[in-house]
């Protein structure tokens, strides 16, 4: 059986990362002196004065929706929209204010609609965020999955922040310590690979695949009120290519890593896939990351204490990301 790639399974990162450059240039040229950071980064800030900035940030939960609607099991993918728009505000160092969320449906279901909102629902107080409205559309002639009740799920969020408070990577220093914080399994990135692998009808895999990607608002908002943190990545699409969004100037070398989760394991088993691309399609038990000064490593281990926190390497000049033998750049 031939090696499996996400790109192989439908999915170039390569191209999309160059497509997103060549929007991200177009709309570069609409940005006022208010946009206080380029496209790139996981959500953007805008000055609206008075020392403050509001944040914005739009994820959807990819092909997870798929996983759903073959486990007939709506009631957790809300979750997941919540997590991957208020995981991407909090790297700026904001608070969450409020959200949108956008249901695309093939077919309209009552039932189906109703349970999505008791994710984003359950999401959202978990987040302190408030859901204030949405869109649904009827979309027969583009949604298509499994069945006639087929949809996809997005949502955009915004949040405030102190101009001076914004934690945006730049005051990363060679030596400052990366913390990795667990995730809850394989969240919402890398399912298109995972069901090509997997066997997304079993009962037991669906459901792992369909556990809700974890939110870590509370404790990271904690933190930071706390210790200076000088990084925040959450480690989405790309695995560990994420922590290279943080300073251009600044990569870093990874010298520990916590036990990898079944899932992956089988991931990779099924699949034949290299490890230097697991790492670059999943997130192989590290949701978010945290970066900090050497001085900071202990208070900041134990305010996260009940997030069980790994000291997982440290920064290092040059932007790129080096672990057992490889490197991204």
């Amino acid at each position: 059986m031939a090696k499996w790639t996400y790109s192989k399974s439908g999915v170039n990162i390569n191209r999309a990362d160059l497509a997103k450059q060549s929007i991200a240039k177009i709309l570069g040229a609409t940005h006022s002196k208010k946009v206080l950071n380029k496209i790139g980064h996981y959500c953007a800030a805008v000055d609206i004065g008075g020392g403050r900035a509001v944040a914005i940030t739009t994820d959807g939960v990819g092909t997870k929706v798929l996983v759903a609607e073959k486990m007939r099991k709506y009631d957790t993918i809300g979750i997941d929209c919540v997590a991957m728009n208020v995981n991407d505000l909090i790297c700026l160092g904001v608070e969450p204010l409020a959200m949108v969320d956008y249901i695309a449906i093939r077919k309209p279901n009552h039932k189906i609609i109703v349970e999505i909102g008791k994710g984003l629902a359950k999401g959202a107080l978990e987040a302190g965020v408030s859901i204030v409205g949405g869109e649904t559309a009827i979309l027969p002639e583009i949604i298509k999955g499994y069945s006639e009740y087929s949809f996809d799920l997005a949502g955009t969020a915004i949040g405030l922040v102190d101009t001076k408070k914004i934690i945006d990577g730049s005051k990363i220093k060679m030596g400052d310590v990366l913390i990795g914080l667990p995730s809850s399994g394989i969240h919402s990135n890398g399912l298109t690979l995972a069901r090509k692998v997997l066997n997304e009808g079993n009962r037991k895999i669906g459901m792992e695949l369909l556990k809700p990607t974890k939110l870590y608002v509370r404790p990271i908002m904690k933190l930071i009120n706390s210790v200076e943190v000088k990084g925040l990545a959450n480690i989405t699409g790309g695995g560990l290519h994420n922590l290279l969004r943080l300073n251009k100037s600044i990569g870093f070398r990874i010298t520990n890593w916590p036990r990898i989760p079944w899932i992956f394991q089988e991931i990779q088993k099924r699949g034949r896939i290299p490890e230097f691309e697991m790492h670059k399609t999943f997130n192989m038990g590290v949701g978010f990351c945290v970066v900090v000064a050497p001085k900071n490593v202990k208070k900041a281990m134990a305010i996260l204490k009940g997030e069980k926190p790994v000291v997982l390497g440290h920064a290092i000049g040059g932007n790129k990301v080096i672990k057992s033998g490889f490197y991204y750049k």
